[in-house]
């Protein structure tokens, strides 16, 4: 049996890491601003991580969400805590897209309603609800088609008050930060004008922080920025380090009525050991303010004043969510990076260089990485 081939691949094969490095099969060492789409939220291989899920996997790796998990327990209480969502519910599964599916149903259960607003460009996931709300057609089958999404362009808010005011619309889904698109913000009155409209509605304010929360840009959350609160919030991708979890932060207005959602894997006790862990890390070593920190070195590094230097046109994001829009060269920019210089970057749209590293990085390896950039644009 062979893989199904849908994915382009690199040939390296990473088999070590440690902090924001990497060294592959070969030994050959490589820098990682990527993290696995924004994974690696506390570095590779963190040994108050590995010990966590050591120790957790000598105990008790699974057991089913029919009986009491306290370790759930715990991991609700430090995330509401370090979200200031504390006064929230949450419920756990294991991927942002399964995340993102339970916001829209209990969104529908809770209003009553059918209909979704997305916006343009977003990326939800790739199961069959959040491919729905999700902008791009190509990912989206026949069998994902649905008459109860529609969708209104980022920061428009005249778009998205003329689907609203109708009162069919169970929720309104948008990202902190759109990432897959290219890296583009939901502008902070948009989110202050969404929020008011939501209220006045009905409507669900679901804020998909998948790849832009867990301190990613500065903030527990994305959205903070602009100062308002959602009625749902879905996180993934950085929760727990790379094993797969997913949550669902849910305001106290909605409630839980047995068998509504359920999973099987979501919550189990590694994935628990494995998330309390970040948070641990992440509060003991300061790492929020750290993506603050090293966000604004890399934008002043590559966009001094608001002017980007060569060969960057456009700088976009916040923290250490960053898209570099480059003028020329982009496919070969993104390979001489990996093959000559050893650093590790993503994509996001057309010709876009995307980074996402750990919130450990550090100031010394961002200027690095702004040396190599001005030495093969030379």
């Amino acid at each position: 049996m062979d893989l199904f081939k849908v994915y382009k691949l690199w040939d390296i094969e990473p088999v070590k890491g440690l902090g924001t490095t990497l060294w592959d099969k070969n030994g050959e060492e490589y820098t990682d601003l990527y993290g696995g789409h924004a994974v690696i939220s506390v570095g590779h291989c963190h040994p108050h991580y590995v010990k966590a899920v050591s120790d957790q996997l000598g105990k008790l790796g699974f057991y089913s969400n029919a009986v009491r998990n306290s370790l759930q327990e715990e991991l609700a209480h430090k995330l509401g805590k370090i979200s200031g969502y504390d006064d929230y519910s949450l419920f756990l599964c294991n991927s942002g897209a399964e995340a993102n599916e339970n916001a829209m149903k209990l969104a529908s259960f809770h209003t009553g309603r059918s209909k979704i607003l997305a916006f343009g460009k977003a990326f939800h996931g790739r199961t069959s609800g959040a491919v729905a709300v999700t902008d791009n057609p190509k990912i989206r089958s026949p069998f994902n088609a649905t008459g109860n999404v529609e969708f209104a362009p980022l920061n428009d808010f005249d778009a998205a008050e003329k689907a609203l005011q109708t009162g069919d619309y169970a929720a309104a889904i948008i990202e902190g930060i759109q990432g897959v698109a290219g890296i583009y913000e939901p502008a902070d009155e948009f989110f202050v004008s969404l929020r008011k409209l939501c209220d006045k509605t009905g409507t669900m304010l679901i804020l998909d922080e998948i790849q832009s929360g867990y301190g990613r840009t500065g903030r527990f959350f994305a959205h903070q920025h602009s100062g308002i609160r959602a009625d749902i919030i879905t996180t993934a991708k950085g929760m727990a380090n790379g094993f797969p979890i997913g949550g669902v932060l849910i305001s106290p207005a909605f409630k839980p009525e047995y068998g509504m959602l359920g999973t099987t894997f979501g919550g189990n006790h590694l994935a628990c050991a494995a998330a309390i862990a970040v948070i641990e890390i992440m509060e003991s070593e300061h790492l929020v303010e750290n993506a603050a920190k090293v966000g604004e070195y890399f934008r002043q590094a590559l966009c001094p004043d608001g002017k980007p230097v060569h060969p960057v046109k456009e700088y976009r994001g916040r923290g250490l969510m960053i898209g570099l829009e480059v003028k020329d060269g982009y496919e070969d920019l993104r390979n001489r990076l990996l093959f000559e210089k050893h650093f590790f970057t993503g994509a996001a749209g057309p010709k876009v260089i995307r980074l996402l590293p750990s919130l450990t990085v550090t100031t010394e390896t961002a200027s690095r990485f702004v040396s190599a950039m001005k030495e093969l644009a030379d």
